[in-house]
């Protein structure tokens, strides 16, 4: 067939394709990958756990800057040239990180770290959507939907493995392999641009000010809130009112430029309008119950870094033979009825969640995040199609850049929103736990009776014997409270999966091209 025969791919294509993969999991893995760390970044670096939350918060900051920026730094300095260059600065800044001498240097790497390595993310997208032909698109898709859902998941895993066996510096300096072959495979696969340095004296620069005013404030807004208590911190209340004034201007400048650094436009189109904003809803599930359930872990269960990554890996392992199932099915199916397939059964992992107690460990989790793994590669795998059906070539940067600006955003509402209603849930717990264990009980009197006794008997004064009881029984109630808190918020994620379904049915019809058509 004359369509298939021009459509046939080199091996050099799929190897800077690969390449793309590589960079855009190795993006998404930094972002997770320092929380299991943490602990002893901070003890090296002596600081406090507030103080070391703004190493997360500079990455995230300068990653969700530099993604709107990634097609015209693609036109400037052509895809090749920035991809190898912007990965080898990412392997130098990922380098200075491992060799951090205080936490403010480690929070000014981690910020070049994440300015280098976000636009990996789009870059990747981009490459699928323009070097691969239609046909092969729902294979590249697959491959990059994998870079989303497996990174989150695997990111904990591999910090905690590396930082147990090598210590904590290690799980930067890893960054070396991923980032050799990446600037390898894009130089063999990728054909010299010439460089275009005049577009950036012709570039929107307010724009771009504005937009990186408003989306690092929004940031800093989500990272920081819950930690300050939100509006009853002058902090927060700043940050909020930066984020409103730079995204509202970032929007109004774009709409009176002809060639805007990127096309906020494509938000009319209605595929794009509903695909994005469910990628949010699906990066506020995807971090954010990649964020709940470690904490659990460690703080209930009191896993070990190591012992929480053998638990939290079964939600990517089975993903690897998922994935090419959907990709072959998205091309023979209309695509809402599978990403509602992929929502329902994330939703139901979520569920399954949200019955735990305080023994709940390894054996009880496995199952739930065997079936997370089922049906996060749907969700992602037919959200890229709806985003980018109609898109015409020209904007296919400009797609990837706003999809994935839009999912590391939802991301981080995610986790915000989570840790708040965690703080709130938790409160409320107590306080209702706290009305029935009481003096006034008698099962209360008779537990304290109880344990006072252990403690005299295994050689304490009566006296702190019976302060040690009160604090014994305190310690059981916050910890059941916390257990029914965290309960609660896996099933606010669920029921926010299960709404976005109803929300997916407001998109057209959508199959991945297969090789008998090219239309796209």
């Amino acid at each position: 067939m004359a369509a298939q025969a021009a459509e046939k791919i080199d091996m050099r294509t799929w190897i800077a394709v690969a390449a793309g993969m590589l960079g855009a999991f190795m993006a998404v893995l930094d972002i997770q990958i320092t929380n299991s760390s943490l602990k002893d970044i901070l003890g090296t670096l002596a600081a406090t756990q507030e103080e070391g939350s703004w190493i997360s918060t500079a990455y995230l900051c300068a990653e969700i800057v530099v993604i709107p920026l990634a097609a015209l730094l693609c036109r400037v300095f052509g895809v090749r040239g920035y991809m190898m260059g912007t990965t080898a600065l990412f392997v130098l800044f990922s380098s200075l990180c491992g060799s951090a001498w205080n936490l403010q240097s480690m929070i000014v790497f981690r910020m070049m770290q994440g300015f280098t390595g976000g636009a990996l993310i789009p870059m990747a997208m981009t490459l699928v959507l323009t070097k691969l032909p239609p046909s092969k698109r729902a294979t590249g898709l697959a491959l990059f939907g994998l870079t989303a859902t497996l990174a989150p998941a695997l990111g904990p895993t591999f910090g905690g493995y590396l930082s147990e066996l090598y210590g904590w510096p290690s799980i930067f300096y890893i960054n070396w392999v991923p980032g050799v072959l990446l600037v390898a495979g894009i130089g063999y696969g990728l054909n010299r641009e010439k460089i275009e340095l005049k577009l950036l004296l012709a570039a929107d620069w307010l724009g771009i000010a504005l937009m990186a005013l408003g989306l690092g404030s929004l940031t800093i807004f989500l990272e920081e809130g819950n930690t300050k208590d939100w509006f009853d911190s002058t902090f927060v209340i700043t940050f909020a009112g930066l984020a409103i004034f730079g995204l509202l201007g970032w929007v109004l400048t774009s709409s009176m430029r002809s060639e805007p650094f990127v096309n906020l436009k494509l938000y009319g189109q209605r595929n794009f309008l509903v695909a994005t904003a469910l990628s949010a809803v699906t990066g506020m599930a995807l971090y954010g119950s990649s964020f709940l359930l470690p904490l659990y872990l460690g703080q209930i269960a009191q896993y070990t870094p190591m012992q929480i990554g053998e638990v939290i890996m079964w939600v990517g392992l089975p993903q690897l033979l998922v994935m090419p199932f959907a990709a072959k099915l998205s091309a023979k199916i209309d695509n809402r009825i599978l990403c509602s397939i992929g929502l329902a059964v994330f939703g139901i992992s979520c569920l399954m969640n949200s019955y735990m107690d305080a023994t709940t460990g390894y054996d009880q989790l496995l199952w739930s995040q065997v079936v997370r793994a089922v049906g996060q590669p749907f969700i992602m795998l037919t959200l890229s199609n709806f985003a980018m059906q109609g898109i015409a070539p020209k904007d296919m940067p400009s797609a990837s850049s706003l999809f994935n600006m839009t999912r590391n955003l939802g991301g981080s509402i995610g986790i915000a929103l989570l840790a708040t209603a965690l703080t709130a849930r938790e409160h409320f717990h107590s306080q209702r736990i706290g009305e029935a264990v009481t003096n006034l009980s008698d099962a209360t009197r008779l537990r304290l009776d109880q344990l006072t006794q252990s403690f005299v008997a295994s050689g304490t004064d009566p006296a702190s014997a019976a302060d040690q009881a009160l604090k014994a029984v305190d310690n059981i109630v916050r910890r059941e409270a916390y257990v029914m808190a965290y309960n609660d918020c896996f099933y606010i994620v669920a029921a926010i999966l299960f709404g976005c379904i109803l929300l997916l049915w407001f998109a057209d019809k959508v199959k991945a091209p297969s090789g008998a058509s090219g239309a796209h």
